[in-house]
C-alpha cells in the first residue's frame, strides 16, 4: 500500500475532498483531510467517513492512519 493509492481512495469517497497523506513504511500513514462534508460533524464522524472510503485496508493492508479532518475554513484559518 502507498501514500498515492490512500490519497485517491480518499478523494474518490469524499468527493471535493482534498487529502495529503505520508507514511513511508507502507502500513503507516498520516492523512490531512479537507472536506467541505465534514462542516457541523464531530471529529469521531468525520474520522469515520474517511475510514469507510478505505473499507477493509483499515486494519488490514494499513495498519494505522493518523488523521486530521477540517472543513475548507478551518483549513484556511
Amino acid at each position: 500500500m502507498d501514500a498515492e493509492t490512500i490519497r485517491k481512495l480518499i478523494e474518490s469517497g469524499l468527493p471535493g475532498a482534498r487529502a495529503d497523506v505520508q507514511g513511508d513504511d507502507g502500513v503507516h500513514f498520516e492523512a490531512t483531510v479537507v472536506a467541505e462534508a465534514f462542516r457541523g460533524k464531530l471529529p469521531l464522524a468525520r474520522h469515520r467517513m474517511v475510514y469507510a472510503t478505505l473499507g477493509d485496508l483499515m486494519g488490514g493492508a494499513i495498519h494505522a492512519l493518523q488523521l486530521r479532518t477540517q472543513t475548507p475554513d478551518e483549513a484556511g484559518a
